[in-house]
């Protein structure tokens, strides 16, 4: 196959053989080991495998989100590509600018206002200040901070924090933005804004690398995926199919593992509150009705967590299950950090029989799940046909389409 080089469709980045190692250094043994083996220039340093054999090629306008458990070497993989570490084997090929959102704000002199801040980190980038002071109103407009910014770094919550760090590090448009869990933080506005602004990147020629826990994001912002697995990957392709087998892949674990119970009132992890079932009947649903589902959900800090509901017959087989990310849908905000979802399932095509509606509380990023209430349901009606659901259907004889 003839490979295509022009500058469109260019390779911006590329990767081959990428592989991280950090000397041990965790207890007193790991490091004197590691002290001794410099000293005597041995070649068996003890080390942690952090990334192994990574090959990755991306072409100007691609958009790549990086998955995995934590600990899965995403982090490192973006900071080698940004040119923050260096790896320990294979090669690593840049070209044009690149902006890297890893730790937004943790460049910041806690000392400096946000301003001096702004100009700071021009420098660093390598702009002059004449650069930055032509984009300064821009980043001001974008961070939204007001007075703060004349305001000591030290004295910013974390959340002005991030919105002066996408605000300085996106300013300048670079040819690759790097982004690691970026819209995990901050408000669901300032999330929003910086969706859109994403958005509009791409659509003008961005390439963009994305480390995200939500595969909403991913699924929204990226065409392509990559899921790395302890450190080497493990699939890459199509986003829709690489989260699709990811979110597979926890379910089974989940299988697995068993459940665990519920989190006691307190936890720091989002609570199903209360699930409540709209039914004529107390719990008694028909077939080819309806079904509602209305929750709350409590959260521990102010973003509303994903609601999951799913469905499964009384011997457990699933059935149905759909999460509220899934359209871009919020749960609306009550209050106290409690936060409320209705899901209507209509027709509900579920042949009689007897049923669990499950409704698990996920955090923010719709990965980890927290809590699940299960409520059981029977269906009603008549039918003689057989399996879970009733699908649409007519009998004909042969190709002409005419019923018997």
């Amino acid at each position: 196959m003839r490979r295509d080089d022009s500058p469109a469709t260019a390779a911006l980045l590329a990767l081959e053989g990428v592989t991280k190692d950090y000397p041990k250094v965790a207890t007193g043994s790991d490091r004197l080991r590691t002290m001794l083996s410099l000293v005597f220039r041995s070649k068996e340093v003890p080390h942690f495998r952090a990334l192994e054999g990574v090959d990755l090629t991306v072409r100007r306008g691609e958009s790549v989100g990086i998955i995995g458990e934590n600990g899965a070497g995403k982090s490192t993989l973006l900071k080698i590509v940004a040119g923050v570490l260096r790896p320990t084997a294979g090669r690593v090929d840049r070209q044009g600018t690149v902006g890297a959102l890893l730790e937004l704000g943790s460049g910041f002199h806690p000392d400096y206002t946000g301003r001096e801040n702004i100009y700071l980190a021009g420098a660093l980038m390598g702009f002059p200040r004449a650069t930055m002071k032509a984009r300064e109103q821009e980043i001001l407009d974008f961070a939204d901070i007001g007075a703060f910014i004349d305001e000591p770094i030290r004295h910013y919550s974390s959340g002005m924090g991030v919105r002066l760090g996408f605000a300085v590090a996106t300013s300048l448009r670079p040819d690759i933005l790097i982004t690691d869990e970026v819209l995990a933080v901050g408000d669901e506005s300032f999330q929003q804004k910086c969706v859109n602004w994403i958005q509009g990147y791409l659509s003008n020629g961005g390439t963009l690398l994305l480390c995200s826990h939500s595969m909403f994001h991913i699924q929204t912002l990226c065409r392509k995926a990559l899921w790395l697995h302890h450190g080497k990957p493990r699939m890459y392709g199509e986003a829709f199919d690489v989260t699709r087998e990811y979110l597979a892949y926890h379910e089974e674990k989940r299988a697995v593992e068993g459940p665990t119970g519920r989190p006691p009132p307190g936890s720091r992890v989002p609570r199903i509150e209360s699930v409540h079932l709209e039914s004529t009947r107390d719990g008694v649903f028909e077939t080819d009705g309806g079904l509602a589902v209305r929750a709350i959900m409590t959260s521990p800090d102010d973003r509303p967590p994903v609601g999951l509901v799913g469905i499964v017959r009384a011997d457990g087989t699933p059935v149905f299950g759909t999460h509220s990310d899934e359209d871009g849908y919020q749960p609306r905000a009550l209050g106290d950090n409690r936060f409320e979802f209705m899901l209507r399932i209509e027709p509900l095509a579920l042949l009689p029989g007897r049923y669990s509606v499950r409704v698990h509380s996920l955090e923010a990023e719709g990965l980890l799940m927290t809590d699940t209430l299960e409520t059981r349901i029977t269906v009603a009606g008549r039918s003689r046909d057989y399996g879970l659901v009733r699908l649409e259907h007519r009998w004909q004889h042969g190709a002409d389409g005419r019923g018997g």
